[in-house]
């Protein structure tokens, strides 16, 4: 039983105005370039598009000479790092006097409450309580604090000292301790204590990573023939086919329509592979020996690295191979015989490098590249983003019976993914992490999603109930580059959307500072004028099927590929910024679609409700301007496009006042999701195939029945009008075409001698006569047009 949502008001789903402060600012009033204690001539801070988090670390090296115990003789040390509430332990290391850890604690400033740092070394026992060997303590007033781009601090030994602090004690152990930053080097690996509750594997699962999607190429197999291909029955003649497989991706050619021993295809078959290419290119020549049944006849296995790699349209040669046979021509007794014997088969395969392989829709495409990286152009500009934090956020699991959420932010843009530590157990986690991107193609979206980490190895639960298996999705903005004005830095609260079975649902916010810097005014101007993908797309073009299919496969291969990082981009990650399934049915999507065409066509419809005004003389002071306007084109018609141009110039002016100032977020009113029916939405929700009762499919079948038929009404309709005009000449009514081709004589010699502007004069007047000399009937055209015959009448 789902908890009611209480109803959100419109404001609640607007983007909202932040002014976070930004850029980096240090003890005694010092901010970058400004007063205080630093003013150095250094450069901007690759960090001022974040807001400052200062964090206290310990580098822990090595220890030397530290003493066997007494007992057993040896030593298994280990260090803890412990400030006020909050330990941090280093792994323990067996029988070793003289060990190296190399490991960084990052504590917060804002929760310390302890004015002394203490570093333990104990030694690890089996059974009962660890030993203690010495300790180290600083002074929080004493720490050192580093500004990056300075070196980092060097390490320091230090002598260990009793329990009570008094004596030295054997034993040395390498230490630096700084108060620093999240722009430090050694935040991203460091042991955080806001993570202190994380054990095991979980650690590699909340720290932040930067991804590199895998390269990937389209494999073009061009089957061309194959020779001496043998049934096993050598009485028959095989029915022949080629059937392609690369990794889990399998294609088949069409069956060669003649029976033959050296059948003919000349077929494409088109494959993803990612680099490094761990699969190879699988080929069989089979029979269709019956509908239900294939035989071998031969195979051929080809690694991926052998093939040439095509950079432009040009031919590439084919080759003939051999193929290993199958079945009885196996036998070891006809290896021998092989390669005198053998079938073969015709190909022609490329790697082709001069496409861009779509792994994400194109409507919100990040990255237009080809594979190829000889042919990419310079970079226009360079994108920066600031991921601050995220506000009230709703609880996605219960941990120790209270609701939690372990947050993390993910964005991709090109073939960089960037994902953010995990902040655990808040509602409103804060980030601050700051990325950059090289732009090479301002008409490009970036995306941004935050998760609940769900890989963090303790006792939580998701809010529904039931151990939870993968992250759960939080919500996902989306920001396209070209509605951002250069070198200004965006600052807003993103509404995080997402749709539920049981509706919309706000789930936080997100806070971001963007700014888009440009490299290259003239170039991005160049852009505009371009094709949107790489050339070989347009003088090769694949078919939409071929496309839809090759997106779902590099989709796939990127998924798989980036799940095997660590900490791994889990699939359920990749698949929704990658919006896996946005090709699926939706009512929903449906009925927003066509209000978006509805909306195209709302300016032309007040146009003609307005002409129809002028016409009508509902306001005779507009009708007689629009005479005036009509008399003056007629007599210098040359004015006409000029005008038309002009006038378009001075509503762009007139526009510019009321630009937006932001930009677009995800608009709930647009995409239907306010006012959706909870049927559509289950339905939206259901898998493919469907798994839902059979008495629901059926209610659902004939409610798309109807839908369909008003579309089918439609679109006959359209070709109604259409075979209308085709009738005027077709001479299926003899009549109506007798009567037109007359009229057309009679227009064609009443043209001729009457000047353009008479004609285009009288016309003008004729349609904006005042209603006194109208008639409500339908005109003369209309009536003759509608009389005529269509083929419809001819349908079933």
């Amino acid at each position: 039983m789902t908890t009611p949502v209480p109803p959100h008001t419109q404001e609640d789903y607007k983007l909202k105005h932040t002014k976070p402060q930004l850029g980096e600012r240090w003890p005694h009033g010092g901010v970058r370039g400004g007063g205080g204690w630093i003013t150095s001539e250094r450069a901007s801070s690759t960090y001022d598009l974040v807001e400052q988090m200062y964090y206290l670390y310990v580098r822990v090296v090595k220890a030397k000479d530290l003493p066997p115990n007494p007992i057993t003789g040896s030593c298994d040390p280990y260090v803890e790092v412990k400030l006020g509430n909050y330990k941090g332990k280093t792994r323990h290391f067996e029988k070793r006097a003289n060990p190296e850890w190399k490991q960084v604690f990052a504590f917060s400033k804002e929760k310390i409450q302890s004015s002394v740092l203490e570093v333990f070394i104990r030694d690890k026992e089996m059974v009962g309580r660890d030993d203690y060997i010495g300790k180290v303590v600083f002074d929080m007033n004493e720490v050192p604090t580093r500004v990056p781009p300075d070196s980092p601090l060097a390490p320091q030994w230090y002598r260990l000292e009793d329990r009570r602090g008094d004596t030295k004690v054997k034993g040395e152990v390498m230490l630096a301790v700084w108060m620093g930053t999240q722009a430090d080097e050694a935040f991203p690996e460091a042991w955080h204590s806001d993570a202190a509750s994380v054990q095991g594997e979980g650690v590699y699962n909340i720290r932040s990573k930067v991804y590199v999607s895998p390269k990937l190429w389209y494999v073009r197999v061009n089957v061309i023939e194959a020779q001496d291909a043998e049934a096993h029955d050598r009485g028959q003649v095989p029915q022949a086919f080629v059937k392609a497989q690369v990794g889990h991706q399998i294609l088949k050619t069409k069956l060669c329509p003649n029976r033959t021993t050296n059948p003919f295809w000349n077929e494409d078959l088109l494959f993803v592979a990612a680099e490094p290419f761990e699969e190879q290119l699988v080929l069989t020549v089979e029979n269709k020996v019956t509908p239900a049944k294939d035989e071998v006849m031969g195979r051929l296995i080809l690694p991926l690295t052998i093939f040439e790699r095509r950079l432009d349209h040009r031919p590439i040669h084919s080759r003939w191979f051999n193929l290993e046979k199958f079945g009885f021509g196996a036998l070891e007794a006809d290896k021998r015989h092989e390669l005198k014997f053998s079938s073969r088969i015709h190909l022609r395969v490329c790697l082709e490098g001069a496409y861009h392989v779509l792994d994400e829709s194109t409507m919100y495409i990040s990255d237009q590249r080809p594979t190829a990286r000889q042919l990419w152009k310079h970079p226009i500009g360079i994108l920066e983003v600031g991921i601050l934090s995220a506000q009230g956020l709703l609880p996605m699991k219960t941990k120790d019976g209270r609701g939690t959420t372990d947050a993390y932010c993910v964005a991709k843009y090109g073939q960089k993914w960037v994902r953010t530590r995990t902040i655990l157990e808040s509602l409103s986690p804060k980030w601050n992490e700051q990325y950059t991107w090289e732009v090479y193609d301002p008409c490009t979206v970036i995306t941004l999603g935050v998760f609940d980490n769900c890989h963090l190895g303790g006792n939580e639960k998701s809010a529904g109930g039931g151990g939870a298996k993968a992250d759960s999705r939080i919500g996902k903005v989306r920001i396209r580059l070209s509605t951002l004005e250069t070198d200004r830095i965006y600052t807003h609260s993103y509404p995080l959307l997402v749709l539920h079975p049981s509706g919309l649902k706000k789930m936080g916010e997100l806070q971001l500072a963007v700014r888009f810097t440009s490299l290259s005014l003239a170039n991005m101007i160049y852009l505009y004028m371009q094709p949107l993908l790489p050339k070989m797309h347009y003088l090769l073009p694949f078919t939409v099927n071929q496309l839809d299919s090759l997106r779902y496969q590099a989709m796939n291969i990127v998924a798989v590929r980036l799940g095997r990082a660590e900490p791994p981009l889990r699939k359920e990650v990749v698949e929704y910024m990658l919006d896996v399934d946005s090709h699926m049915w939706s009512m929903r999507r449906s009925k927003a679609n066509f209000f978006r065409i509805v909306s195209l066509f709302s300016g032309a419809i007040s146009m003609s409700k307005w002409l129809g005004e002028v016409r009508h003389w509902k306001n005779p002071a507009t009708t007689v301007l629009v005479h005036v306007l009509f008399f003056i084109l007629i007599c210098y018609p040359e004015l006409i496009l000029p005008t038309i141009f002009l006038y378009m110039f001075l509503i762009g002016i007139w526009n510019y006042r009321f630009r937006p100032r932001h930009p677009p977020h995800m608009d709930p009113k647009l995409s239907w999701a306010e006012a959706v029916h909870p049927d559509e939405l289950d339905e939206e929700f259901d898998t493919f195939p469907t798994s839902k009762p059979q008495d629901v499919v059926r209610m659902r079948y004939d409610r798309l029945r109807s839908v369909a038929g008003r579309i089918q009404t439609v679109v006959g309709d359209m070709a109604t009008q259409g075979e209308r005009f085709q009738a005027l000449l077709s001479w299926r009514d003899t009549r109506a075409t007798s009567l037109f081709i007359l009229f057309c004589l009679v227009a064609a010699v009443a043209l001729y001698i009457t000047p353009f502007k008479i004609v285009a004069l009288v016309a003008g007047i004729v349609w904006l006569r005042h209603p006194r000399f109208r008639s409500k009937l339908p005109s003369i055209p209309s009536n003759f047009f509608k009389r005529l015959p269509s083929r419809a009448d001819s349908m079933l």
